[in-house]
């Protein structure tokens, strides 16, 4: 596990989000940590959840995030990735993306 790193729980690894403050990093861990449960619901043995963040075109008041998602379920692998201007947002509409993969 290298230096930017976090890890949530057993199987949930947060990648890229070193230099996220503080009150942006508790939001970021009960979303993650909500779409988990939703996910485990769904796996047959969710082996990890893995989040990697990469800030894009990093200008004030314009910045992108790149947000890549991945799930491995009993060996197979679901990934989403997505870009938007808000962070929370691309978060949910990656881990959302890997839920409607399930169905």
């Amino acid at each position: 596990m290298d230096e930017e790193s976090h890890k949530l729980g057993g199987n949930i690894e947060l990648s890229g989000f070193r230099d996220m403050d503080s009150s942006s990093m508790v939001i970021i861990k009960k979303l993650v940590g909500t779409y988990a449960r939703k996910i485990s619901e769904h796996c047959k043995n969710l082996q990890t959840l893995h989040i990697t963040l990469k800030p894009i075109h990093e200008r004030e008041k314009s910045e992108k995030y790149e947000i890549h998602a991945k799930v491995i379920d009993d060996g197979k692998v679901f990934a989403s990735e997505i870009v938007d201007r808000n962070l929370f947002v691309a978060v949910d509409s990656a881990l959302k993306k890997i839920i409607n993969e399930f169905d």
